[in-house]
């Protein structure tokens, strides 16, 4: 959740650096069943089937919807920034994989952020004292009793900062003009 308000501020700054979502929506896409896909999975294994799932098909499904997410960035990979969402998201996939299919979140990050762990119960991220590739797990923290109380990963901020480099190219922000560019262009 705290990426999708990440992104929504994003969505704001295109709009006060006086970027044109107009041209946004204009940009052709392909592949974009994918990335819903990608979506519907996550949203179904994290929030509708959690507790329902043996672990080892949710952890499966988990990597199938990045695989899915992967799909798109690669049929879309022209897209002005695109390749830094592709790192932001291979520098979190790198640590599921490491890890059986769970995003590994540092104990204390996870604790600061008020999460408990519920047994029986799949999540995307969970507290791992001695993960692989820890560096790259959710080690950073939205404390508890704030909004959007969460933890989240460099893989995360690489991913909102590739989507922001995305989106204020294709809207012709003036935080993306350079000398001599034209203020808009789509793939």
């Amino acid at each position: 959740m705290i990426v999708v308000a990440a992104l929504a501020l994003v969505v704001v700054s295109v709009v006060l650096a006086g970027g044109n979502l107009v041209a946004v929506a204009d940009v052709r896409l392909r592949a974009v069943w994918t990335v819903a896909s990608s979506m519907a999975v996550q949203i179904g294994v994290i929030n509708v089937l959690d507790d329902t799932l043996p672990h080892a098909v949710a952890a499966a499904a988990h990597v199938v919807s990045y695989a899915l997410a992967a799909g798109f960035l690669w049929a879309n990979r022209r897209l002005s920034g695109l390749w830094l969402v592709g790192l932001g998201a291979a520098m979190n996939l790198a640590p599921i994989l490491a890890n059986g299919g769970v995003m590994p979140a540092s104990p204390s990050a996870y604790a600061r952020a008020g999460h408990v762990v519920v047994a029986g119960e799949f999540a995307n991220s969970s507290a791992t004292p001695d993960a692989n590739l820890a560096f790259l797990g959710d080690v950073f923290a939205v404390p508890a009793g704030w909004p959007l109380a969460n933890v989240f990963s460099v893989g995360d901020v690489v991913l909102v900062a590739g989507a922001a480099l995305v989106l204020h190219r294709a809207s012709g922000s003036r935080l993306a003009r350079r000398r001599g560019a034209p203020a808009a262009a789509t793939p």
